[in-house]
């Protein structure tokens, strides 16, 4: 299927490893330009030349690398400057740390809100009227399962994602929407990232087990019976940011190997 949007621009946060690069890969296959931010310079340069050479085999897609933090007012603009317009914006930042809530203070959720609402807020705000004005735009905010599904050790992340979530409900159904202007949600569950396995390792260093173990009996209890892949989870992505998704916007697409017991 050609999703159509070969040759667009895309800015695409935290994408040097993970689920990030996963959606950066696909974006360029696709004939995607991107510029792709996060806050390790060599992590990030090495990406950008695995990208650059996934360009030539795809219509020559252009990838610049922007390092920074895209949580500071800094780093937003020196990403922004990067692209000469953005077309596509994909919002991602890692997940505060776990912990009981009774330990947190103003700061820490101040942290939390400024990577994973305020910041995705304030790029939106930066793109989405030159996005209507052009009468094309796809906005994806990479959020997490944890949005339907609330784990009591991630209070940080699901308030602020859920915050992130709330806002976007009502700006997707804005005027923006008739002007071929979408944003949507895309919710990962556990995919085999560095990030899980560090989550995994603490585990396994807790209670004595070895890291195969604690993955193992993870992994069984997702009923595809594995993690995902930052591959496939790169392939929903590039979907809606395609032509083809212009009539869905303000949902939130759930990736979790069927790990989501409800229905709706």
């Amino acid at each position: 299927m050609d999703l159509g949007i070969a040759g667009k621009w895309a800015l695409v946060c935290a994408a040097s490893k993970g689920l990030g690069k996963g959606c950066a890969s696909a974006l360029v296959r696709e004939g995607v330009n991107v510029v792709i931010t996060a806050r390790g310079a060599d992590a990030l340069e090495a990406t950008a030349a695995e990208l650059r050479a996934l360009g030539r085999e795809h219509g020559g897609a252009e990838v610049r690398a922007v390092a920074g933090d895209i949580t500071t007012a800094e780093g937003r603009r020196a990403a922004l400057a990067a692209c000469p317009q953005v077309d596509i914006l994909i919002n991602n930042a890692g997940g505060p740390p776990p912990g009981d809530f009774r330990e947190w203070g103003r700061e820490a959720w101040i942290k939390a809100l400024d990577a994973n609402m305020l910041t995705p807020i304030e790029l939106i705000r930066a793109t989405v009227d030159a996005m209507a004005a052009r009468g094309y735009g796809r906005v994806v905010n990479i959020t997490s399962g944890a949005i339907k599904a609330p784990i009591d050790i991630l209070g940080l992340s699901n308030g602020a994602r859920s915050g992130l979530t709330g806002f976007v409900a009502g700006l997707a159904r804005s005027s923006i929407a008739a002007r071929g202007v979408t944003i949507n949600g895309l919710l990962p569950g556990a995919f085999d990232t560095d990030r899980l396995r560090a989550t995994m390792q603490g585990a396994a260093t807790k209670t004595g087990q070895a890291l195969e173990a604690v993955m193992a009996k993870r992994s069984a209890a997702i009923p595809a019976r594995r993690f995902g892949s930052a591959e496939e989870f790169g392939a929903v992505c590039a979907f809606l940011c395609s032509v083809h998704a212009g009539y869905l916007t303000g949902q939130n697409v759930l990736l979790d190997g069927g790990a989501y017991p409800g229905t709706f």
